[in-house]
C-alpha cells in the first residue's frame, strides 16, 4: 500500500456523518422536482412553493448556529437525532397540506430538521475527531458525500413521482428520515481538541471572531454560494423544462433520459455526481494550498460557467455541459470555508461559528429561491435572476483576496 494513502481516515465519525449527509441531502436535493406537480395539482402561482423552499433553506440557516452551539452544550448525537425526527415531522405532515402558506409553514420544521442533520454539526464533529494533517480531506469527503446524495436522490424521486403521487414521496421520504437515526450511534468520538481551546468559552469566541474583518468577509462571501445553489436547486428542473430545446431523441443524451422533464433531474444527478469529484479535491488542495484563494478561484469559475451558459442558446448539451462544470465547483466552497473557520478560530467551537457564517449561504439561499419564482411571476423568465447570480459571484470571487489565513491566537501574539 502507499504510504500517502492512510486507511485510518475512515473512522466510525467520518463514515457515519458521511451516511447520514447523503441520505438528508438526497432528499433535500429532490424539492425543486416537486414545484411543477404541486404548483400544477393546487393552482399556485410559481412563487407560492418557491416561498416555502425559500423559508425551508432560511430556517436552515438560523437553525445551523442553533444546533451546533446545541451540539457543543449537549453533545453532537443529541442534536443530530432531534433534527432527523423534524425533518420526518415536517416532511410527513407537509404530505397533507394543500395551502400555500401551511407549506411555507412546515417547512419552517423541514428546515430546522436539515440543519440537525446537515452540515453544520456534522462538519463540527468530523472536524474536531480529524487530526490536523486529515482535517481538510475528511472535511472533503463528507461534504462529497453529501453530495452522493444529490446523486441519488433526484433520480430516486422522479421515479417514484413516476408512480405515486407527490404525497406518497414524501410519507417515503419521511420514514427513510426517521429511520436514519440508526446511523447517530456511530459520531462517538473523543475531540482532538488543545488545552488552550478547553479553557476558551463560547461568549469569548463570539467576541473575537465579530471583531474580526477575516470572519466577517467569510460571512459576506458565503451569501453568493447559498444563493446560486439554491437558485439552480429549486428553479434549474423547471428552467430546463421551458427552455431547453425539446430535440433530444437522436443524440447521446437520449441514452439516460427522453425528455426535458428527464433532464431536469439528470441535470441535478450530474450537479452531485461531479461535485463528489470537486468536494474532494477542494479537501485535498485545501491542505496544500491558500484556502481563500482556491475559494476565489471556485466563485470565479461559477461566474464564467453561469455567464457562458446563458449566453449560448440552451440545449440539452449545453445543459449537461453546465452541469458538469458547475457540479465541479458547487461545495467545493464548504471543506475550505469550514478549514478555514476551525483553522483561524480553533475547533472547540467550529460548529458554531462555521453556523454563523452559513446563516449567510442561507440568506443567500432564501434570496435566489425566492427571486427566482417571484422574477418568474413578473417577467416570466428567470433571465433577470441569473445575472444577479453572477453579480453577487464576482463579488465572492473578489471579497475573499483579503482574508487573513493566519491563527487568530498567532495573529494577537504579532500585534501584542
Amino acid at each position: 500500500m502507499s504510504k500517502n494513502i492512510n486507511p485510518t481516515i475512515f473512522t466510525p465519525v467520518l463514515i457515519g456523518g458521511s451516511l447520514i449527509l447523503l441520505i438528508s441531502f438526497a432528499i433535500r436535493s429532490t424539492f425543486g422536482l416537486f414545484q411543477i406537480p404541486i404548483a400544477e395539482q393546487f393552482l399556485w402561482a410559481r412563487s407560492e412553493f418557491s416561498m416555502a423552499i425559500a423559508i425551508q433553506n432560511l430556517a436552515w440557516g438560523i437553525g445551523t448556529p442553533i444546533f451546533s452551539a446545541f451540539a457543543e452544550k449537549f453533545g453532537d448525537r443529541k442534536a443530530i437525532t432531534i433534527g432527523l425526527i423534524l425533518y420526518a415531522l415536517g416532511i410527513f405532515i407537509s404530505s397533507t397540506a394543500s395551502s400555500p402558506e401551511a407549506h411555507q409553514f412546515l417547512n419552517i420544521l423541514i428546515g430546522f430538521g436539515i440543519a440537525g442533520s446537515g452540515f453544520g454539526p456534522i462538519l463540527a464533529v468530523v472536524g474536531r475527531t480529524a487530526s490536523a494533517e486529515k482535517r481538510s480531506l475528511a472535511l472533503g469527503i463528507t461534504t462529497a458525500a453529501g453530495s452522493a446524495g444529490q446523486v441519488v436522490g433526484p433520480p430516486f424521486a422522479a421515479l417514484l413521482l413516476s408512480i405515486i403521487p407527490w404525497s406518497s414521496v414524501f410519507v417515503v421520504f419521511a420514514i427513510i428520515s426517521i429511520l436514519t437515526i440508526v446511523i447517530v450511534p456511530l459520531l462517538k468520538s473523543t475531540p482532538k481538541i488543545t488545552k488552550k481551546e478547553v479553557e476558551e468559552n463560547l461568549s469569548d469566541a463570539l467576541k473575537d471572531a465579530f471583531k474580526d474583518p477575516t470572519y466577517i468577509m467569510l460571512f459576506l462571501g458565503f451569501f453568493s454560494c447559498g444563493f446560486q445553489l439554491a437558485f439552480i436547486t429549486a428553479h434549474f428542473p423547471a428552467f430546463i423544462a421551458e427552455a431547453s430545446s425539446p430535440i433530444i431523441q437522436g443524440s447521446l443524451i437520449s441514452v439516460v433520459c427522453n425528455s426535458v422533464a428527464s433532464l431536469g433531474a439528470l441535470s441535478i444527478a450530474l450537479i452531485g455526481l461531479f461535485n463528489i469529484v470537486g468536494s474532494i479535491a477542494a479537501g485535498a488542495m485545501g491542505k496544500h494550498f491558500t484556502k481563500k484563494y482556491l475559494l476565489s478561484i471556485i466563485y470565479t469559475g461559477r461566474t464564467i460557467a453561469a455567464i457562458a451558459f446563458i449566453m449560448l442558446p440552451i440545449t440539452p448539451t449545453s445543459v449537461v455541459v453546465f452541469s458538469i462544470v458547475m457540479g465541479s465547483l458547487w461545495l467545493a466552497t464548504v471543506p475550505l470555508t469550514s478549514g478555514i473557520i476551525g483553522y483561524i478560530y480553533g475547533l472547540k467551537f467550529m460548529g458554531t461559528l462555521y453556523g454563523i457564517v452559513f446563516l449567510s449561504h442561507q440568506i443567500g439561499s432564501f434570496v435566489g429561491v425566492w427571486l427566482g419564482g417571484l422574477f418568474y411571476d413578473i417577467y416570466g423568465s428567470y433571465d433577470l435572476v441569473w445575472w444577479v447570480g453572477i453579480g453577487v459571484g464576482a463579488f465572492s470571487a473578489i471579497i475573499h483576496l483579503p482574508v487573513k489565513e493566519i491563527p487568530l491566537h498567532d495573529r494577537k501574539l504579532i500585534t501584542a
